[in-house]
């Protein structure tokens, strides 16, 4: 293909040594490449295990038992789909998400776009403040809220350990996250849940009362994150490959694997967490003790679970994994900061400026609600956090998915029809589990509500008017045409494919 050739100049710097600093994918077609590309799908695997994923899968457990592993199985056969797409498209054009949308929407949609962007993130690093405020209590019995306020202090903590390598971090806190996960597979053999139950609460989708469909939401709000598809779309640019049809072919393939790889171990952990859950709360021989702390789990309460593995030392190391867990999505959610914000407004902030600011918003309704509910308020609002990032997935979601079916911008690339055809019915399927949620809650406040009628009325236009704004805004992002220009890189276009981003990415590893 004309458009994807070898001898067309990729992403260059104005220094001019930014290849030095990528990854080289040899341009010999070979098993051996696939180790060259291990590494965006891992980073990006961290936010399906981060404080958000265990919150919800332990009140899963606890609550429906095994009935909503289904949600856990969709979610993460979804978000390999899905993710594997936001790698394509940075492969495919050298540009990410963030960038096609800039280049894609008028100014008003653009900063509409970017802003739905930053409230995910900064609704992503809610968890992360709660899940670190609840390990240092765990750890030095520290009040929550004193913990909410601490956790500012872990940008400097984090930073100080980046300049030893962010590589070497991530290793860290990846070892301590599977600490804690082969603690809970070890679980499974003391907690024996019914294997014929698990199995039937993966395959047999059910959703039981409205309590129900509002923890579904919050299980994919964590698990696929809108801000996960602009950070892995910006991830795959910091490896070098071959520009021909085979070489792009190749690297869309291995990025599959590896994102397959990571986000099934991802997948086993989140069905651990839950069936271990399920099991201990729904033991007949359970401790009065242990009975109320099932009644209302939150992470600061879970370390029980853990108790048959490693005795009087699991709320040590439930809190250190926690900690670890936290710290480590800190990251993804510092660079997705990053993308977001150079890639809607071409504006680059330094990365500990960036995390404090995020930071800052995370910490406000974490701190309030800290302060007002205690330990079962901050544990409700990750949840709460969880469904605002399924409500604002299709806002991510829709444009890759209209990017990567546009022959324009994917040439011969582009998805399959099958694939098309596959995403949109996901899309369509969290779009309307949403629609449905809102609706009845809707329909439910207004029926029960002792309000005049008068008020009423008002919350029921207000509430609809809201519904008809959320679905006319997906509806335009589905329905607008693509413009007709291409985003191949090109031996003609090489002057116009950005360096900033490109730097953004090299100053990353």
């Amino acid at each position: 293909m004309a458009m994807a050739d070898a001898s067309g100049p990729q992403f260059t710097s104005t220094n001019g040594d930014a290849d030095s600093h990528q990854i080289i994918v040899p341009e010999n077609k070979s098993w051996k490449n696939f180790f060259a590309y291990l590494g965006p799908g891992f980073l990006v695997a961290i936010a399906y295990i981060d404080p958000g994923n265990f919150e919800t899968d332990l009140q899963a457990g606890a609550q429906y038992k095994y009935e909503l592993l289904w949600i856990i199985l969709l979610a993460s056969f979804a978000g390999l789909v899905i993710q594997s797409l936001a790698a394509n498209l940075g492969v495919v054009t050298g540009k990410h998400l963030a960038e096609h949308c800039r280049a894609e929407y008028s100014k008003v949609p653009n900063f509409l776009l970017w802003l739905v962007a930053e409230i995910a993130i900064v609704a992503c690093d809610i968890p992360e403040v709660i899940g670190t405020a609840f390990a240092l209590n765990m750890l030095f019995s520290i009040p929550i809220w004193i913990g909410v306020l601490l956790t500012g202090l872990s940008t400097l903590m984090l930073l100080a350990l980046q300049r030893y390598g962010v590589r070497k971090l991530e290793f860290l806190v990846a070892f301590l996250v599977f600490t804690m996960a082969i603690c809970f597979v070890i679980e499974l053999h003391y907690s024996k849940p019914d294997a014929g139950e698990v199995l039937h609460g993966l395959f047999v989708p059910q959703l039981k009362g409205n309590g129900a469909t509002g923890l579904a939401i919050s299980l994919l709000g964590a698990m696929v994150m809108p801000h996960n598809l602009f950070l892995h779309s910006a991830l795959v640019l910091s490896r070098k490959i071959p520009r021909s049809a085979t070489g792009i072919k190749e690297a869309c393939r291995f990025y599959l694997i590896e994102s397959g790889f990571a986000l099934m171990v991802a997948f086993l952990i989140n069905v651990s967490v839950i069936s271990v859950s399920g099991a201990v709360c729904n033991a007949s021989d359970l401790t009065h003790e242990d009975r109320a702390k099932c009644e209302d789990l939150d992470l600061n309460k879970a370390s029980f679970l853990l108790r048959n593995v490693v005795g009087k030392w699991s709320s040590k190391l439930f809190a250190i994994a926690l900690l670890a867990s936290g710290q480590s999505s800190t990251i993804t959610g510092t660079y997705a900061g990053q993308y977001v914000m150079q890639g809607f407004l071409d504006l680059k902030l330094k990365p500990w400026l960036r995390n404090i600011l995020t930071r800052c918003l995370a910490i406000i309704p974490s701190l309030v609600v800290a302060l007002i509910g205690g330990s079962t308020g901050a544990g409700k609002l990750i949840i709460i956090a969880s469904m605002i990032l399924s409500f604002e997935l299709p806002f991510a979601l829709v444009p890759l998915l209209k990017f990567t079916s546009c022959k324009i911008k994917m040439g011969s690339h582009v998805n399959h029809m099958a694939i098309s055809a596959l995403t949109w019915v996901i899309g369509g399927l969290i779009i309307g589990i949403n629609i449905y949620y809102i609706v009845s809650n809707v329909i439910k406040l207004l029926i029960h509500s002792h309000m005049k009628l008068v008020l009423v009325i008002f919350c029921g236009i207000l509430g609809f008017s809201g519904i008809a704004s959320y679905l006319a805004s997906i509806a335009y992002l589905v329905f607008r045409k693509n413009r007709r220009t291409s985003s191949l890189p090109t031996s003609t276009s090489s002057q116009t494919v950005e360096t900033l981003p490109r730097q953004d990415i090299i100053d990353m590893l």
